[in-house]
C-alpha cells in the first residue's frame, strides 16, 4: 500500500466544507495511485483529511477516514507520494474520532403560505435557491441556547445588526 497526498482546488475545497459527503471525487491525482492507497488531502496548503481510494478510473474518488476541516495542519506538501514517516506524522496529527455530542441546527424564517404543507414548500424553495451563502444556520450543543452561533458559508457569521452598524 503506497501513501499519497493529493491537492484539492480551492473551489472543490469551498464545497466540501460545506457538506457532509463520504466521498471526494478528485479529478486526475497521481499517477500510480491504487485502490487501498492511503492519502492526506491537502487544501488551502493544509491537511485537511485522511483518506483511502476507492476507485481509480475517471479520477480518484477517496473515502474519508479522518477529517480536521475545521483545525486543518498546516503543511507544505504537494500532490505526490509521501514517505512513510511524513504520512503517519500528519496522520497522527489528524486526530482519530472525536467525542461527539448533540447539536441542535435551526434554519428559520418567516413564510406567508395558506396552509403549513404550502408553509413547508415554500420553506425547501427558499432553501434550495438561498442556500447556505445567503441563508444563515444557527446551531448550539443540546440544552444550551444560549451558545447559539450563526453560520453562513461553513463560518460563523454575526447575524446581529446592531453591532454590524457598530463596526462602521
Amino acid at each position: 500500500m503506497a501513501r499519497w497526498s493529493v491537492v484539492l482546488p480551492d473551489e472543490q475545497w469551498a464545497t466540501e466544507r460545506l457538506f457532509q459527503h463520504d466521498v471526494v471525487t478528485v479529478a486526475g491525482g497521481p499517477a500510480g495511485a491504487a485502490v487501498g492507497d492511503e492519502v492526506l488531502v491537502v487544501a488551502e496548503q493544509q491537511v485537511v483529511a485522511l483518506a483511502r481510494v476507492e476507485k481509480t478510473d475517471g479520477g480518484l474518488a477517496l473515502w474519508y477516514l479522518r477529517r480536521a476541516f475545521d483545525e486543518p495542519v498546516p503543511a507544505d506538501l504537494s500532490e505526490g507520494p509521501v514517505d512513510e514517516a511524513t504520512f503517519r506524522r500528519f496522520a497522527e496529527r489528524l486526530g482519530g474520532p472525536s467525542d461527539r455530542k448533540a447539536w441542535l441546527v435551526s434554519v428559520a424564517m418567516p413564510i406567508e403560505a395558506v396552509n403549513p404543507a404550502e408553509a413547508v414548500r415554500q420553506f425547501w424553495s427558499h432553501v434550495l435557491e438561498l442556500g447556505p451563502a445567503e441563508l444563515p444556520t444557527y446551531v448550539w450543543p443540546s440544552g444550551d441556547e444560549l451558545a447559539m452561533q450563526a453560520f453562513v458559508l461553513g463560518a460563523e457569521a454575526n447575524q446581529d445588526p446592531e453591532e454590524e452598524d457598530d463596526e462602521d
